[in-house]
């Protein structure tokens, strides 16, 4: 992933998501003349090279906002990271300590408030599989345990679900 992307693209340019493509536009072209390369020629060296990174990000921000359909895409794995907060996790669980729920393909696991934690097969398998391909890139060993945090559907309280990544296929 480039440095650009790990920022969030309407704070390098200023802006809000709620912003129109032009409102985006002007706040772009404000930017990249104020930190454009040409215009930091007579700057110091590491004036120069961080106005050259600056103007990198803005420039790498505007493209993805300026399309539609990038922006779209954006916007989704925006929200998808923000639904990914850390939560306050009461314990944790398992995964070969829920019950295999087979009729609605999940496993559940009762909460103490009388509620239920749930976790489907495809999230276990997402995970796992996201799991699998970060360690292959940084040479994990094998053993390597997944987990998602489940929210009970009742109260607030939520757990960490684990297991591991080598696991079998579900109980039936």
């Amino acid at each position: 992933m480039c440095e650009a992307e790990k920022k969030d693209l309407y704070v390098v340019l200023g802006a809000t998501s709620s912003d129109s493509v032009q409102q985006l536009r002007r706040r772009y072209q404000q930017l990249a003349l104020q930190y454009h390369p040409d215009r930091l020629r007579g700057e110091c060296s590491l004036e120069a090279e961080s106005g050259v990174k600056k103007f990198l990000e803005i420039d790498a921000a505007w493209k993805i906002l300026s399309d539609q359909e990038s922006r779209r895409q954006y916007d989704l794995q925006r929200r998808a990271q923000e639904l990914k907060q850390d939560w306050p996790v009461d314990s944790m669980v398992n995964l070969e300590d829920m019950i295999w729920d087979q009729d609605d393909c999940v496993y559940t696991y009762c909460c103490r408030c009388g509620g239920g934690f749930s976790v489907s097969e495809e999230e276990v398998e997402e995970e796992t599989q996201r799991r699998q391909q970060d360690g292959e890139e940084d040479g994990a060993v094998e053993g390597q345990h997944g987990g998602v945090v489940v929210c009970c559907d009742t109260c607030s309280l939520s757990v960490y679900v684990t297991w591991s990544t080598h696991r079998k296929t579900p109980r039936l």
